[in-house]
């Protein structure tokens, strides 16, 4: 911990004594429910406390603490937390306003003696409040820490927070909110009612249920070398159902000299998924970053790329027009602006629209990074994110249809992901994990275990609408951070864990008997199902959908 920081925390100490001190335990949490509310309106009036406060008291979030300094001499609300436990994962949550500018992005940082990270953002206002919502879990315990907040140009700002929480719930609560959730968003009851050609409930009849297909999007990304390769293909198709081309949509790969087009690879592997029946994103149509961009098309200007873009979104969706469920139009746009720059402010808006045109029933997104895996980037905060989305939605409704969240993450802040996320659902679009990875710095193992975090987490949040790892094998039979099997398609890790979840987020051995009403009822994921059902020599098997509705749903068998 700086020396500043501990002055800080002294300083805090001496003026409010006990008021500030904040124990950090989980106990009081029991049975507690997660809340996935969230705001990304700027309102009047700050609205309450998330769990009246947590272990914030009322006394601490009435007190308005002066004249801390953080670590570039700023002054800040700050809150001093005493006994934070490790592995406990915490909630926190405040109403944020600004004055003597319109507008910053302040965080809220956490600091400990292990340092010093961000735990939330929020787009602060001076005429309203903003809500701030993310968290953080401690790797070691903590006897004194210092949430504090500080606009993140640096400049002093004057910083008024309200109805601030501190939740910690324990790894138990978190999964118990994660399972419910899934009961609630990726399963349904259904009920099975059994009778004789004559309309008598047969009592005893036996029941069994597979699932045939999975509602539930998940699959991974996959190179050309997937291409005749039939030990990949055969490990790959048994798992997933849906995929993405890591680099071979890219216009860098289609079209690497003006005019000369090369959709062959493109081609054979999106035969490949109409094969297995395996659904299919597009990647990308513009990647923002220069880098990516052909030499060819960085070299024009004015009328000229104007016309190489229109081009390229016709050329593109024209040829694969419904062959792709999704289209990242404009990729990593909150780090770059190589066609802005040069188009205009408008030219992301003319190029949903224009790809709109090209195939309408597709599914258009913006994609990025650092949205979901840290607070630490400015670009890429959960706030500006919603910003561009909402231009985009407000300047021709209906042409952004979709969040794209890349999701290259090292070692995951689990808090902190679900509250991006409960902000982004805020917009009432499809959230997709488009590129799940976790940095190969941190070895196999680790790897396997935040993976299992981060799908976990994903699975379970109520506005995912589906899941991609970033997993391709290239040539030399690496990926981009982190493979699911080695050379010869023997599971790593990390392919382990993949296959684990997929087990478990499956309906299978469902087995049973009708009861004196001739009814068996149970719990399946969504997807298409067959049920079989018998009683002495007779025998019927019915095939049905499970959607996403609430409603039980209820099978009529006739012997």
């Amino acid at each position: 911990m700086s020396p500043n920081m501990k002055a800080a925390i002294a300083l805090l100490l001496t003026l409010f004594g006990s008021h500030l001190l904040v124990h950090g335990s989980a106990d009081a949490a029991d049975g507690l429910r997660y809340d996935y509310s969230a705001s990304t309106e700027c309102k009047s009036h700050s609205e309450p406390a998330l769990y009246q406060g947590g272990i914030l008291t009322e006394s601490t979030r009435k007190t308005e603490v002066k004249n801390v300094r953080t670590e570039n001499g700023a002054s800040s609300p700050g809150f001093v937390l005493s006994n934070l436990t490790a592995d406990t994962i915490y909630s926190f949550s405040c109403w944020v306003q600004i004055k003597g500018r319109d507008s910053a992005l302040i965080k809220a940082r956490l600091n400990t003696a292990s340092g010093t990270t961000c735990i939330g953002t929020t787009l602060a206002r001076s005429h309203c409040w903003s809500f701030l919502k993310g968290g953080f879990v401690l790797d070691s315990p903590s006897l004194s820490s210092l949430l504090y907040f500080k606009a993140s140009d640096q400049n002093d700002t004057t910083i008024l927070v309200k109805s601030a929480s501190l939740q910690p719930f324990s790894q138990e609560q978190w999964n118990q909110h994660r399972e419910d959730s899934i009961q609630k968003r990726r399963k349904r009851f259904i009920t099975v009612h059994v009778s004789d050609a004559q309309g008598n409930r047969v009592r005893g009849a036996n029941v069994s249920a597979q699932q045939l297909s999975k509602d539930f999007p998940f699959g991974s990304a996959i190179a050309s070398t997937i291409l005749g390769n039939k030990p990949y293909q055969d490990w790959f198709a048994e798992r997933f159902n849906a995929a993405v081309f890591e680099n071979e949509l890219k216009w860098y790969a289609t079209e690497p000299q003006p005019g000369k087009l090369n959709y062959t690879l493109a081609d054979g592997m999106l035969e490949f998924v109409r094969a297995h029946q395996i659904s299919v994103r597009g990647h990308n149509i513009f990647w923002e970053d220069p880098k990516y961009t052909p030499s060819w098309v960085r070299n024009l200007t004015g009328n000229a790329l104007k016309a190489a873009v229109n081009s390229r979104i016709r050329s593109l969706l024209r040829r694969y027009k419904g062959d792709f469920v999704h289209w990242d139009v404009s990729n990593e746009m909150l780090h770059f602006n190589f066609y802005e720059e040069r188009l205009g402010p408008n030219a992301t808006l003319e190029f949903f629209q224009t790809a709109k045109q090209a195939d309408p029933l597709t599914t258009l997104f913006m994609n990025d990074f650092n949205v979901v895996e840290t607070c630490e980037d400015d670009n890429a905060s959960v706030d500006n994110y919603v910003v561009r989305l909402r231009q985009l939605m407000q300047g021709d409704e209906g042409m952004l249809q979709g969040i794209g969240l890349e999701g290259h993450f090292g070692k995951p802040n689990i808090p902190l992901m679900r509250a991006v996320l409960d902000k982004l659902a805020t917009l009432k679009l499809p959230v997709w994990l488009t590129e799940i990875d976790i940095s190969r710095n941190l070895g196999l193992q680790n790897q396997a275990a935040y993976l299992e975090e981060v799908l976990r987490e994903g699975f379970s949040h109520p506005s995912m609408h589906g899941i991609m790892l970033w997993t391709a094998l290239d040539k030399s039979g690496t990926c981009y951070q982190m493979c699911l099997t080695d050379t010869n398609f023997q599971n790593l890790p990390t392919g382990d864990e993949v296959d684990k979840l997929l087990k478990e987020w499956q309906s299978i051995d469902i087995k049973g008997q009708t009861n004196v009403r001739g009814s068996y009822s149970f719990s399946a994921f969504l997807g298409e199902h067959e049920v079989s059902v018998s009683s002495g020599n007779a025998t019927k098997r019915v095939t049905f959908s499970l959607d996403g509705s609430q409603e039980t749903k209820h099978i009529n068998v006739q012997l």
